[in-house]
């Protein structure tokens, strides 16, 4: 028996901006900042339900993060509507990436995911080689 057709992903994007705080951070121990942003371009209104982040660091190891909304909040985020947050993250070996997605629910009960488009987490300045 054959799955239902699973219904188009919701126009529900995701802005990413990072930043190193060189003030926090010491050797094998680095520090990022990140804002979120969430607009919803859709025509429903949307609950952020939960977040899984992938987050890995040069060293090669992995943290993987479930859990429900975001910095305590589980936000409505309605149709044109905006929600943006801020949060952070350390890793131990530099250059590092982190993606992940949401889990949102609309007014019916039906659930999406919408994903955080993957981001570099890197000291300025400093040269990898490959």
């Amino acid at each position: 028996m054959s799955q239902p057709p699973r219904p188009p992903a919701p126009d529900v994007r995701v802005q990413v901006d990072v930043s190193y705080l060189r003030a926090h951070s010491t050797p094998g121990r680095h520090v990022f900042t990140y804002v979120i942003r969430i607009e919803n371009h859709s025509d429903q209104t949307w609950k952020l339900l939960a977040r899984h982040w992938d987050i890995v660091d040069a060293g090669g190891r992995e943290t993987v993060v479930d859990g429900e909304g975001v910095v305590g909040e589980q936000p409505v985020i309605p149709p044109g509507g905006t929600f943006v947050y801020d949060s952070f993250v350390t890793v131990q070996d530099t250059p590092g990436r982190m993606g992940g997605h949401y889990v949102i629910q609309d007014a019916w009960g039906e659930r999406a995911q919408v994903p955080i488009p993957p981001f570099v987490l890197e000291v300025p300045g400093e040269r990898t080689l490959n």
